[in-house]
């Protein structure tokens, strides 16, 4: 199969790959639901070493970094109360973590959770976290950026591999809210 961007030597649909996925990737692409058929998330084997997104595009094309998302996980307080989120914006941009998340989530206070935290909960790895697969009743904030784009290329849950989605499909995550600004140009 012919990667719909990028130059990869190896792409093959979502569904045909989920021994490369950690688990709750895979059961997402596996319960698929939306107007995007599943196997038109594509599955693209990447080397672990070129994972940051800086030296990613360095071996994989230039081109790519217009097209690529990052996800990160956020925590949200206020009084007691704790709310885990995850935001996606293009890796062009920043997150508005102060503005737009902290309005969102009705916190006082938000911040980028831990690499523990994030790892822990998400049941991925750190530097492969995407937003196909997070936990159900979790906030996804995505930038309206991202949605924009035919595809979009983002992590598969581990930092060998990532996943090539079309941009709508973010919209119909489970918990997705699409934000104008989420994404700060830097």
């Amino acid at each position: 199969m012919h990667a719909p961007i990028g130059n990869f030597d190896n792409a093959t649909p979502g569904p045909d790959a989920l021994d490369e996925l950690t688990r709750p990737v895979a059961d997402a692409v596996r319960h698929w639901r939306g107007s995007v058929p599943a196997d038109q998330i594509v599955y693209v084997d990447t080397d672990p070493e070129w994972a940051d997104t800086a030296t990613f595009v360095e071996h994989y094309g230039r081109e790519l970094l217009e097209q690529s998302a990052n996800c990160v996980v956020v925590t949200g307080k206020r009084g007691g109360g704790t709310t885990l989120a995850a935001c996606v914006v293009l890796s062009t941009a920043r997150v508005d973590v102060n503005g737009v998340v902290r309005r969102h989530l009705g916190a006082r206070k938000a911040s980028f959770a831990s690499m523990d935290t994030a790892t822990g909960e998400t049941g991925m790895e750190y530097g492969g976290i995407t937003p196909v697969g997070l936990p159900g009743d979790w906030p996804v904030l995505v930038d309206s950026a991202v949605v924009d784009l035919p595809y979009v290329l983002v992590g598969s849950g581990r930092r060998r591999g990532k996943l090539l989605v079309p941009g709508k499909a973010f919209a119909e995550l489970p918990g997705a809210v699409v934000l104008e600004g989420l994404g700060v140009v830097a």
